[in-house]
């Protein structure tokens, strides 16, 4: 074998290695140990919202729990093993057609993971949210879900989700 040959090799070894480890980074948990849910990115879509406060759009989605729940109107409560997942994104006005809204970067992801027993201070949901396309960690302890808690409580008859599942004919 050349020397070029084996630098060709190394290098190209060197290059996959790189790319396995790249996807099989993990992004940190949140601070109440939250770990960002796997395959979110593949769930189904259970609603959108747009907020005129602060110029979002909202993609909510479900993992199957959650989807079953909401497609049977089973949703106060949401049952135990549900996740709810809020992709946020800043508004945007389309470049090609300036009335319709698009979305434009990325500002967060926010979960809810039911579960009655483990979050029974928190009404029984656990919170966590992932800043920007850098999936940052959002709180510096574990008291962030707090904050959370307290803003979702304006929700209280609905099992503190803000949410209302689209519907489907």
């Amino acid at each position: 074998m050349t020397k070029k040959t084996m630098l060709l090799l190394t290098l190209g070894l060197i290059f996959l290695n790189g790319q396995a480890n790249a996807e099989n980074n993990t992004v940190p948990p949140a601070p109440n140990g939250i770990e960002l849910p796997q395959h979110y990115k593949n769930w189904r879509l259970i609603g959108v919202s747009h907020r005129s406060d602060n110029n979002s759009l909202r993609a909510i989605l479900g993992n199957p729990v959650a989807i079953e729940a909401a497609r049977k109107g089973n949703t106060n409560p949401w049952p135990d093993g549900s996740i709810l997942a809020k992709l946020v994104w800043a508004d945007s006005k389309h470049p090609l057609w300036e009335p319709a809204t698009v979305p434009a970067a990325l500002k967060h992801a926010e979960f809810m993971i039911k579960d009655s027993n483990k979050y029974r201070s928190t009404s029984g949901w656990g919170f966590a949210r992932w800043l920007g396309m850098e999936q940052k960690p959002y709180g510096s302890d574990a008291s962030f879900s707090t904050e959370c808690h307290s803003c979702h409580g304006k929700a209280k008859n609905t099992d503190y989700v803000f949410t209302r599942p689209a519907e489907l004919p």
